[in-house]
């Protein structure tokens, strides 16, 4: 084969191919063939038996890795693990081999080849295989070796790929688009029509409900479960404070020290810092050249007395016009990166301490600025930081203490669930909450998911293993428990008149609209009838098909969206009442504004054209596959469903 191309080379024509770049390359052939490498749960098995052919767990983990590297290339810094998992590529991995697999099998039924010409003529017109414009043998073999692959398996690969793009063209051949298409595409995209509309929303009709006292019974009954209670608990407990237990901690080891220094090397950070003194010659925003020259003339006076040796913090409490700092010779005090303006921050960062700058422009004015001190960005030592690795590690054997307490107070009374004994040993008052259920903040200890989900699992008189929260270490038992229940009307009264008025004013706004149907036909009008009933009338303004199932001003409705575009000057008026949310809808045809075609240059001519003859060759290829898809038989191997669980 090698031999075969070098010397068919000089009859090809050289062209440019979709494989620029060796990734590029191995993103069209190997996401469909595979190329070997990854090993998975099922590595060498097949995990896709579409009819009679096989997808190993190898090819379909370089399907699948082709499509990661694809989209995080194309969203590059945006490519989150939630964009991932929305993407589902694991099943559009799994997709694309279903489908190739068809089609390679329909191409061989349909009797197509792939000649060893054809196959020679499309290896060598490969950019990747090729050094100036022609195929190279080392350059073919060095590419195929980075992808572990042997000739031979490349070639088997390509020769499917060709014959499934054989198949596409032969789908495809004699797909056209007629003039009558491209002129129908233009009048979707450019007629356009404005909607007349009326919004009833039942929100506007619920002060018109009447609440008898039979009625929200009756609504009660027949929506209990609605207001059922959720099961509530109150908690005995008692809190392990680490502070509590600080004084007992009295030595630290050499060990403990360095160890402690080690792992929490960011909180001893020394982050770089600046200590310098300004004057600032103020300027105005809107001043003219010759103000600025006058004020960048006295900046320059005050920097020559400082080089003529004055003092630096007189002249600022004499001319500065920072009143934050000329009180204090211009003191600024420490400051780090990205603090102050940035001319400011390029020039103090710059300097020497001791050094005064020459004149700094910034949007304040201009300024002469003198660099005290200087802290360079660094990690302070463990003699410098001994102070706080000792604070930190006595907090943290503290946190220990207190969760080993806990733990002894747990061990010795959880088969009794004596959390008074408990108490007592511990030398700890005893707290209490009130009664709440999983959704609710816990009294006097907040919103902790863990004490939660223990507290609700717990059973009558039993310890709950101690739960460790940045306040301390809990131990707790239940003091009251209110199972979920029905509760009486009196009980959830309000809750449930206001759902009552809710629902009701939604049939109260159906029927109105109903109703201004009615009239609304009667009169062949909706701004007669809206007018009439005392209903606002509002438009969309101009709107094409373009737009889909959006309405502007309504929202997105197929149902409405296809209605309005039917709708005729003759015959304006919507027939029913659609439903957009929890509104009713009603809609008349205001105004039509039809395609100029034209408009219709040749270059919008050939885009269009373009777009329908991609769009119908595709729909061909997609029918196909439906068909052949409903009567496969296709088998995905249970380790490949639970790794597409796993992603």
């Amino acid at each position: 084969m090698l031999r075969l191309i070098r010397t068919k080379q000089k009859s090809f024509i050289v062209r440019i191919v979709f494989w620029v770049i060796i990734a590029a390359f191995i993103g069209t052939v190997f996401l469909v063939w595979g190329r070997g490498g990854d090993k998975g749960p099922t590595s060498g098995n097949a995990v896709l038996q579409i009819n009679d052919s096989s997808i190993s767990y190898e090819e379909y983990q370089s399907a699948y890795s082709n499509l990661y590297n694809l989209y995080r290339g194309i969203y590059r810094d945006s490519f989150t693990p939630q964009l991932e998992k929305q993407l589902n590529l694991p099943q559009q991995a799994i997709e694309q081999l279903i489908s190739q697999a068809l089609l390679m099998q329909e191409a061989e039924r349909s009797g197509l080849e792939i000649s060893e010409n054809e196959l020679v003529a499309a290896i060598a017109q490969i950019s990747s295989f090729q050094e100036n414009g022609k195929f190279s043998r080392d350059r073919y073999v060095q590419v195929l070796n980075y992808e572990r692959m042997k000739p031979e398996q490349f070639e088997a690969g390509q020769r499917r790929q060709m014959l499934v793009d054989k198949l596409r063209t032969q789908l495809q051949q004699g797909i056209s688009v007629s003039k009558e298409e491209v002129e129908e595409s233009y009048r979707k995209e450019n007629d356009k029509i404005n909607l007349n509309f009326v919004r009833l929303l039942p929100a506007s009709f619920e002060n018109k409900v009447k609440v008898t006292e039979e009625s929200l019974q009756n609504y009660f009954d027949a929506q209990q479960e609605d207001f059922r209670q959720p099961e509530r608990i109150a908690l005995r407990y008692l809190q392990f404070d680490p502070a509590r237990y600080e004084k007992e901690i009295t030595s630290f080891s050499d060990e403990e020290i360095s160890r402690y220094y080690r792992r929490n090397l960011d909180l001893f950070e020394i982050k770089e810092q600046a200590k310098a003194s300004h004057i600032l010659i103020k300027v105005d925003k809107d001043a003219d050249d010759t103000q600025k020259k006058v004020r960048r003339a006295l900046a320059a006076s005050i920097l020559q007395q400082i080089n003529e040796g004055k003092d630096f913090a007189t002249l600022a409490r004499a001319n500065s016009d920072d009143p934050g700092s000329a009180a204090n010779g211009g003191e600024l005090g420490y400051f780090g990166r990205g603090t102050m303006v940035a001319p400011f921050e390029k020039a103090a960062f710059a300097m020497k301490p001791g050094e005064i700058s020459d004149i700094v422009e910034t949007d304040f004015g201009y300024h002469i600025i003198k660099l005290e001190e200087y802290i360079e960005a660094g990690v302070k030592s463990p003699a410098e930081a001994i102070d706080e690795v000792k604070k930190g590690l006595r907090i943290e054997k503290a946190r220990q203490l207190a969760y080993e307490k806990a733990m002894d107070a747990y061990n010795i009374n959880r088969k009794t669930g004596d959390l008074d004994a408990a108490a007592k040993t511990n030398d700890l008052g005893i707290k209490e909450t009130g009664l709440f259920d999983r959704s609710d903040a816990i009294d006097g200890i907040g919103r902790e998911a863990d004490i939660t989900a223990a507290a609700f699992s717990l059973k009558e008189g039993e310890l709950a293993r101690p739960v460790q929260t940045t306040q301390g270490v809990f131990l707790f038992t239940i003091k009251e428990r209110q199972q979920s229940r029905i509760p009486e009307l009196k009980e959830v009264r309000a809750a449930v008149e206001t759902a009552y008025r809710k629902a009701q004013a939604g049939d109260l706004a159906k029927e109105a609209a109903d109703k201004l149907l009615t009239a609304a036909l009667d009169k062949k009008s909706l701004k007669r009838a809206a007018k009439t009933a005392g209903f606002q009338l509002e438009e969309t303004g101009l709107f094409s098909s373009s737009y889909g199932a959006f309405v502007p001003r309504i929202g997105s409705s197929q149902e409405l969206a296809a209605a309005a575009f039917a709708l005729e000057s003759e015959k304006p008026l919507g027939k029913v009442v659609f439903r957009q949310g929890e509104s009713y809808i009603l809609i008349s045809l205001k105004q039509t504004e039809k395609a100029d075609l034209e408009k219709l240059d040749v270059t919008e001519r050939k885009k269009i054209e373009d777009r329908l003859l991609s769009q119908k060759k595709e729909t061909v290829v997609n029918d196909l596959l439906k068909k052949l898809r409903d009567t496969a038989q296709i088998t995905i191997d249970p380790s490949l469903d639970s790794e597409l669980a796993r992603r």
